[in-house]
């Protein structure tokens, strides 16, 4: 089995230090080259594909900052440690600014060495993940608000230009914190009403004395402290998309009359004697099951019937646990809008400990934890110990893989155990992807090689799970 090998470059006219360098990081499983020349260094690093470059500040040739910032100018992602016996405060600085990631002195031990390459190799990976982050994130925005790469959220955005250019009933059902208002909105904005208004309302909000009013509007009059004409968020949206969140809370008398408007496009404000014309989409969502509701007798059938023509399900994120870095990131960038922060993104260790999380918050529970880093933080990346404990410890439970419940029969406990099964291998797999991906630098066919698989298997695997390659 292949393993890839990170690439090292040692330019230096000490030909013993060249040797002891490339001895020392090969027996750490290392691929390390070296030249005395700088002039040969540059061409090397420019026509190669080297991770890490060691660099002597003082030789005959070329000076070693003049070397570093041709290297930064024409190969700006590789990582260079500068290696020099005139190590000084104000040489390091100098090399830093000019874009080096670190230095040791001559005489260095091996232990010192090898840390300095690991820390630039892992700076790299880090930086390189979050920079592709953000380009996924920009390709995202151009198109939609919905962010996510996974397999169920392209099945989603697949459904929403569907459906968005017609006329139909949409009820999206979901998790609290899934982002149902953003699928609404996707909806809108791909519908020909996008240049008519959006208007959202969470019905849980609202008491039963003022929903109708809210809805439809009031007359002067109608009730105590209406003092004057007020519409009503039907009116409000007529040209465009109403969107009314937690349809399962509305009464049974107020469902009665969601039917009728549904039906005949027609709004009567509370306190009024007359009717007028709405033209209005509406779309709902619900963290409940409607039909199971309709069963219980607590939902009409009829009003169902006429809010779900079109039904879509929105999955928890702890079922596409690949959005998450995608998320993230997102939300990172979001909150340094408003807050002057320092962070720049995820170490591969926090964002691993994220991944693993079952996020019980969905989507709102991300971007809750992350905004409480940004605010707290001074760091330059988000690293384990920033994240609360209940995911940094990352302490299993029957949440992780779906069990709401404790079984109470032996029948039950025997269909827990097998959904258990599948759901922890289903997690197990999709790291296992993610991880060998990550070590391959996304190439396809070298992440296959490495584990030890066909390119076709691993690559119907990597489908099976919503992950493309970057290349």
């Amino acid at each position: 089995m292949t393993r890839y090998k990170a690439k090292i470059l040692t330019i230096d006219d000490e030909k013993s230090v060249c040797i002891a360098c490339k001895k020392i990081l090969e027996d750490a499983e290392f691929q390390v080259d070296y030249t005395l020349s700088p002039q040969e260094g540059i061409e090397k690093v420019i026509q190669g594909d080297y991770d890490v470059v060691l660099l002597d500040l003082r030789m005959p040739e070329m000076n070693g900052i003049e070397v570093l910032e041709t290297i930064k100018q024409n190969k700006p992602d590789v990582r260079v440690v500068i290696i020099t016996g005139y190590a000084t405060i104000q040489t390091s600085i100098e090399a830093v600014k000019k874009g080096a990631f670190d230095y040791v002195s001559k005489p260095f031990t091996p232990e010192e060495l090898t840390i300095a390459v690991k820390k630039a190799l892992e700076d790299r990976e880090i930086r390189s993940e979050n920079r592709y982050l953000k380009e996924e994130l920009t390709r995202m925005y151009k198109t939609t608000k919905l962010i996510g790469r996974s397999k169920a959220m392209e099945d989603i955005m697949m459904q929403i230009r569907k459906i968005a250019p017609t006329s139909f009933t949409v009820t999206v059902y979901g998790e609290s914190g899934t982002g149902k208002e953003l699928i609404a909105q996707a909806i809108h904005e791909f519908s020909n009403r996008n240049t008519g208004p959006f208007v959202a309302i969470d019905l849980s909000t609202l008491t039963s004395t003022l929903v109708e009013s809210e809805l439809f509007g009031h007359v002067r009059g109608a009730y105590t402290g209406a003092t004057q004409n007020r519409p009503g968020y039907f009116t409000i949206a007529d040209g465009g998309t109403l969107f009314l969140d937690e349809v399962s809370n509305v009464s049974w008398e107020l469902q009665g009359k969601l039917l009728r408007v549904l039906e005949s496009h027609r709004i009567r404000p509370v306190g009024s004697d007359r009717e007028h014309e709405v033209d209005v989409r509406i779309i709902t969502a619900t963290n409940q099951d409607l039909f199971e509701l309709v069963e219980a007798g607590k939902f009409r059938e009829d009003l169902y019937y006429r809010l779900n023509v079109i039904p879509l399900n929105v999955p928890p994120l702890r079922d596409r646990s690949e959005d998450i870095p995608l998320l993230a990131t997102f939300f990172l960038q979001e909150a340094k809008k408003r807050n002057q922060s320092a962070l720049k993104g995820f170490t591969t260790e926090a964002m691993a400990k994220m991944v693993s999380y079952h996020w019980p918050g969905n989507v709102r529970e991300i971007r809750n934890v992350v905004e409480r880093i940004v605010a707290t933080e001074d760091d330059d990346l988000v690293r384990v110990e920033h994240l609360p404990d209940v995911i940094a410890g990352n302490t299993p439970t029957g949440a992780d893989f779906g069990l709401d419940d404790i079984p109470e029969t032996a029948e039950e406990l025997k269909i827990a155990k097998r959904e258990i099964r599948e759901r922890l291998y289903a997690h197990i797999e999709r790291h296992f992807l993610w991880k060998a991906l990550e070590r391959a630098k996304w190439n396809v066919t070298h992440a296959a090689e490495l584990v030890g698989m066909e390119r076709p298997n691993f690559h119907a695997m990597m489908r099976k799970y919503g992950i493309r390659a970057r290349e």
